[in-house]
């Protein structure tokens, strides 16, 4: 009998718990929107770059679930302690890509209800692919100096390890005992030099001396090892 009763009291329990949450990890529009105003929040869109580029929300990272290499490699620097927004176009994969991270440590993961379609039917604000011209390779060339050293910083503000990238870089180049110029290349416009220079995950960093290549790390870089390439 106890036993019984106490197999009763766990499905209660459980049933409750999993009621009370439903209401907390779905958003329509609106709430959702509130939710990114109260700031300290992550922005995640799961969908394909190309997708990405045709619409996006503001201070949103990237990573396509469909592509599980490239998602499970850009969540690992989603902070798992701060609360996730996550959409996609409709809430398939968003919902599909919520789930994996719930049961992989990610303590708030918001789901927008009906996807990017549903917060443009709302008219909420998104912001669109640049039309910047795509570089050229000659100009990309042209830009290198031939006479120093040079770091390429190939990356996007949407990628997660470029973001965690960012106070790298800015710390080196505040560091006055190294003499190079910098270059960063936005892989999300720039796709035709990414595919002519061999690039396909981001970042990637590539040093140049006298005008040509001697160095190249993809993914997160330390600063000493930085340093070390530049010195």
């Amino acid at each position: 009998m106890k036993n019984v009763l106490f197999s009763f009291l766990l499905f209660f329990t459980v049933s409750c718990q999993s009621q009370s949450g439903s209401g907390d990890i779905h958003a329509g529009p609106a709430d959702f929107e509130k939710g990114l105003l109260a700031g300290n929040v992550q922005v995640l869109d799961v969908r394909k770059a190309t997708e990405f580029k045709g619409g996006h929300l503001k201070n949103a990272l990237q990573a396509d679930w469909t592509n599980k290499s490239e998602f499970f490699e850009r969540i690992k620097y989603v902070d798992k302690d701060k609360p996730v927004y996550i959409y996609c176009l409709a809430g398939g994969r968003s919902s599909a890509a919520a789930n994996w991270m719930r049961e992989n440590g990610y303590k708030t993961v918001i789901e927008l209800q009906g996807g990017i379609n549903a917060w443009k039917n709302a008219g909420k604000p998104v912001e669109g692919s640049s039309n910047e011209k795509q570089i050229t390779p000659e100009e990309f060339a042209a830009s290198i100096p031939a006479d120093k050293t040079v770091l390429v910083d190939f990356g996007a503000e949407w990628c997660p390890p470029c973001v965690k990238m960012e106070p790298v870089l800015a710390e080196l180049r505040k560091d006055p005992s190294l003499k190079f110029e910098f270059i960063k290349i936005d892989a999300g416009i720039h796709t035709d030099l990414m595919k002519i220079k061999n690039i396909e995950a981001i970042p990637v960093f590539i040093v140049y001396r006298n005008g040509i290549e001697i160095w190249r790390k993809q993914g997160l870089v330390s600063l000493e090892d930085l340093k070390s390439q530049l010195k």
